[in-house]
């Protein structure tokens, strides 16, 4: 297991496709919705590129990575605007009933015991609390595990977890697959095949590489999310009892019952 996860970490500043930079401004855009005067706390920042537009809308926010190496990163960025702590998200560092936000985006699949974690999302969220949770859906034919990665949860799976927790799980899908460009579509067979066999590059040299061939000209990861952007549009709701094959990323608000 890494310690830092830099090898396996998007950082601002790195290039990237288009659709990871569209996709990182809709998960805070969405956030946002849910955040308005509210306590928050973000679980797995990494780089903080949310943190500038959530604590515009929320009552509060506090942010932290188990990562010091990424955090450190953060900081670079945010100076004396934000205060980052460095924490485990399975023994979170805050008293009981703190918070009445939990974001825990892409990083659920990077935590070795989720019960551990939803027991501390129990201790240190108010009534009414929700988390809410981004994650890369594995049901799709051409998807690829990080190498760090522990458990990858799909609709199916993360509701009934969800539940035995003491939460109602509602789920939406965005960045449908019917939506990929032209290019994207032709090599999405290749894609499925390299993953198949193990040959998609570990490293984010390799990756860098391998998108540019798929998706073209890559762009910079924005060192924060800016409030603006034109193109939001609500996540299509899911039916919690079925696997979604047509959504790139799965969003799940998990309400305490």
């Amino acid at each position: 297991m890494t310690s830092d996860y830099l090898d396996v970490t998007e950082l601002s500043g790195d290039k990237v496709t288009r659709g990871q930079v569209e996709r990182l401004y809709h998960r805070y855009y969405w956030a946002g919705t849910h955040c308005h005067g509210k306590d928050v706390l973000e679980v797995a920042c990494g780089n903080g590129q949310g943190v500038g537009y959530l604590a515009g809308v929320a009552k509060s926010l506090v942010a932290g990575d188990c990562s010091e190496k990424i955090l450190a990163r953060a900081a670079a960025h945010y100076r004396d605007r934000f205060d980052f702590v460095c924490f485990d998200a399975q023994q979170l560092p805050f008293a009981d009933r703190s918070f009445d936000v939990v974001l825990l985006f892409e990083a659920i699949y990077y935590i070795c015991e989720i019960g551990r974690f939803l027991d501390e999302c129990n201790r240190v969220l108010r009534e009414p609390g929700k988390i809410l949770i981004v994650t890369a859906n594995k049901e799709l034919d051409d998807f690829n595990p990080s190498p760090y990665s522990y458990t990858y949860y799909g609709v199916r799976e993360l509701s009934e977890l969800l539940a035995s927790y003491g939460y109602d799980a509602s789920f939406y899908g965005y960045a449908a697959m019917d939506s990929v460009s032209f290019r994207e579509k032709m090599l999405q067979p290749a894609k499925k095949l390299a993953v198949k066999r193990n040959i998609i590059p570990k490293t984010m040299d390799g990756k860098k590489f391998l998108k540019k061939i798929v998706f073209g000209r890559l762009v910079e990861m924005p060192a924060e999310v800016k409030s603006g952007w034109p193109h939001y549009q609500e996540p299509e709701r899911l039916n919690s009892g079925k696997a979604d094959t047509r959504n790139k990323v799965i969003y799940c608000i998990a309400e305490k019952t």
